[in-house]
């Protein structure tokens, strides 16, 4: 199935119809949750003398813990409405470029992928934020038709790699490694590119063709062979979270704070993620979480194609058949069929 498929201005009602009662409990995806422990980097505090007192998101004003992942003292982080907001006023605070930051992680410094900061967070989640490292340029020959790489970004320009598949074109690459920043193709920038638009850009390189990647590590850090000096959030004031719930970036730029998903929704985005990573080799839990929202109130596939066209997800051109697959998991979420 082709990455993009030019979008029909009309949805086919008899492919929507046949699966307006019908859900497949056959769909597979999805990514695990972890629950690795908190570890903190360094120690002491650092204020952000930007910080102003008003919150964009309601009263009392939210303030996150946040390190810098290779370790840096402990600083003061809020005054923010969206992931670009967020690096911004962590570059202000240790003092150096937004342009620096490649990604965030929660409450961990490795490159673990699944606690990057997407686009929630949690009240009482401690951000580390990982700089820049090493450049390097790797030349590759395209011999099977998919690389065997999941793409996900930042939120804020920069596109990375989220998964490598065992075996794929990347995986012989052994230079080539999780977390690394796809800079360039052949010399042409991806700054400023979502994933699915890189994703696309690397499915329609020819097979066989030769091509160049520039890649940016993330810088490492110094505390690989220290194990976990404790909850870095121990101490923390009251107010500053309680744990049940997160502070959500949304579509249409504002943050507000919601109630943790229950089990049914999180079963629904985690399958939706794994639909998305299969058929478009991107990985986003912010899209995902949209495609479920977007679903809410609808009893059918016809109901759900046409919020879907209406809304901003219209530039995916989602094809007939992967909305389909996306109702499939709506419906398998909704009956308890997901685990």
């Amino acid at each position: 199935m082709p990455l993009f498929k030019p979008k029909n201005s009309t949805r086919t009602a008899t492919a929507y119809e046949k699966n307006s009662n019908n859900s497949s409990s056959n769909h597979d995806g999805g990514h695990p949750n972890s629950n690795g422990n908190s570890t903190t980097a360094g120690n002491g505090t650092r204020t952000n003398p930007q910080d102003t007192p008003t919150s964009p998101v309601g009263r009392p004003q939210l303030v996150f813990h946040c390190q810098l992942a290779h370790g840096s003292p402990t600083g003061l982080i809020s005054g923010f409405s969206n992931v670009r907001e967020l690096y911004q006023k962590i570059a202000e605070c240790y003092e150096l470029p937004a342009s620096e930051i490649l990604f965030c992680t929660l409450n961990t410094h490795k490159v673990d992928m699944l606690k990057l900061l997407g686009g929630q967070i949690g009240l009482d989640d401690f951000i580390f934020a990982h700089k820049k490292g090493k450049p390097k340029e790797v030349e590759l020959v395209k011999n099977d038709d998919a690389l065997g790489l999941t793409i996900t970004d930042n939120g804020a320009g920069y596109a990375f790699i989220k998964r490598i598949r065992e075996e794929s074109v990347i995986d012989r690459a052994k230079v080539i490694q999780v977390g690394d920043h796809i800079e360039k193709i052949n010399g042409e920038s991806l700054v400023g590119k979502r994933h699915f638009e890189v994703a696309k850009l690397l499915k329609d390189i020819p097979r066989g063709s030769t091509f160049t990647l520039r890649l940016v590590e993330p810088q490492k850090n110094g505390f690989g062979s220290i194990g976990p000096r404790g909850d870095p959030r121990k101490g923390k004031k009251q107010g500053y979270g309680n744990g049940k719930g997160t502070l959500r970036f949304r579509a249409d730029g504002s943050a507000q704070i919601e109630n943790e998903p229950d089990d049914y929704a999180t079963n629904g985005v985690e399958k939706i993620n794994g639909l998305l990573e299969s058929f478009m080799g991107i990985n986003d839990n912010e899209l995902a979480t949209q495609i479920w929202e977007l679903a809410e109130g609808k009893q059918n596939s016809m109901d759900f194609a046409e919020a879907i066209d209406n809304s901003d997800l219209e530039v995916f051109g989602f094809t007939d058949d992967f909305v389909i697959e996306l109702w499939g998991a709506v419906t398998d979420a909704r009956a308890g069929r997901l685990r």
